[in-house]
């Protein structure tokens, strides 16, 4: 399988560059019969862009959504789904008096060394955070092939900086709530003062991270394929492979060191015939499986590398100790983009395997 796909029945394969003519994906093995428009994948696409506000960057793309291949008459027809979007509003001249300068914090020196000086280094290439519109495009899709089981993936932001969620937050509260504010949380006295410190790094020059919880709900028992295609090591993975993203626990995650073993175990009992755990501190999978309740995670994304402060640096052609001002436009915190994102990624895998395990037929409807 090539490097820049990823799952096994339902694959996607990306393609693009920050500052390339468009940003695409290919979804292979999306099952026939899916009824899909523009619009359903438009929909997750907007929900990307935080708005034009003083939170984000000033790079204006609109992100429309282009079907070219793998549907016809509004129904999915089992051949791979290419879709892209045209990136518009590009400067590519921003990088061109720095492309021998690494970024700190960027992957501008690994993918130098990596590809030998050939990458794309306007905006990163490839390695930019515009890679993740090829997530939430395939996201879309899979959040549709999901609605069939009855499975809902949302996700909210609980950390930005120092500023955390300190209260229980209901799903009906991440429904009704995240996308009312620019900041993507549940919570709109903790989202008024996220957006106070986004305001204030970005006035000081910096940049701020934070912290994502995924949800899947109603994800059935038995989904995972150990050892090595465990649910949550293929979750981890894809995860991982958002831009900036330096840390992924489920359940309890890291506390789990901390508590006992009878603190942390989830005891079971029987409910109208079906078995539940009466607390979910393994968050929804135990030996790589799902075990039937909620499927949580938190994701910790690094603070934006892209600063207006003066850093140290070295000239790869000279060989030598220099200083960069990164000038272009940033997010001075990319955590807003990326709940979307955080949602398409935990849908894309629950999919995949809901295929695998035959909940989710390969032909969906026979049509008459």
């Amino acid at each position: 399988m090539s490097k820049n796909s990823v799952g096994r029945d339902l694959v996607l394969t990306c393609f693009g560059e920050s500052h390339g003519l468009c940003i695409g994906a290919v979804i292979d093995g999306c099952p026939a019969g899916l009824p899909l428009t523009p619009r359903d994948i438009q929909t997750e696409l907007n929900k990307r862009n935080p708005g034009f506000t003083f939170l984000s960057t000033t790079r204006r793309e609109e992100d429309q959504v282009e079907i070219l291949s793998g549907v016809f008459n509004g129904f999915t027809t089992g051949a791979p789904i290419c879709l892209i979007v045209k990136n518009q509003d590009v400067e590519p001249e921003a990088y061109e008096k720095i492309k021998c300068k690494p970024r700190p914090g960027h992957a501008d020196y690994t993918a130098y060394i990596k590809y030998g000086g050939f990458n794309d280094y306007r905006g990163g290439g490839q390695f930019s955070g515009r890679i993740t519109v090829s997530y939430v495009m395939a996201g879309a899709i899979a959040k549709k092939l999901l609605n069939m089981i009855n499975v809902e993936v949302l996700a909210h932001t609980v950390q930005i900086g120092k500023v955390k969620v300190t209260k229980n937050v209901s799903f009906i509260d991440i429904q009704k709530n995240v996308y009312k504010n620019a900041v993507r949380c549940a919570v709109p006295e903790s989202a008024a003062l996220m957006e106070k410190e986004i305001l204030k790094v970005s006035e000081e020059k910096d940049s701020v991270g934070g912290i994502i919880e995924g949800i899947a709900i109603n994800v059935p028992a038995g989904l995972g394929e150990p050892l090595f295609d465990s649910l949550d090591s293929e979750i981890a993975k894809l995860m991982f492979n958002i831009p900036a993203v330096k840390g992924v626990e489920f359940g309890v995650g890291f506390k789990a060191a901390s508590l006992r073993g009878s603190e942390n175990n989830d005891a079971y009992t029987v409910k109208e015939g079906k078995i539940f755990s009466l607390t979910n501190n393994a968050g929804g999978i135990l030996g790589g499986i799902s075990t039937g309740m909620p499927i949580i995670l938190r994701v910790a994304f690094k603070p934006t590398s892209s600063i207006f402060k003066k850093q140290k640096t070295v000239d790869l052609t000279k060989m030598e100790e220099t200083e960069i001002e990164v000038m272009g436009r940033h997010d001075p915190c990319i955590v807003p983009r990326a709940v979307p994102v955080v949602e398409s990624c935990l849908a894309l895998v629950i999919a995949d395997h809901a295929i695998r395990a035959g909940i989710i037929p390969h032909v969906l409807r026979v049509k008459n």
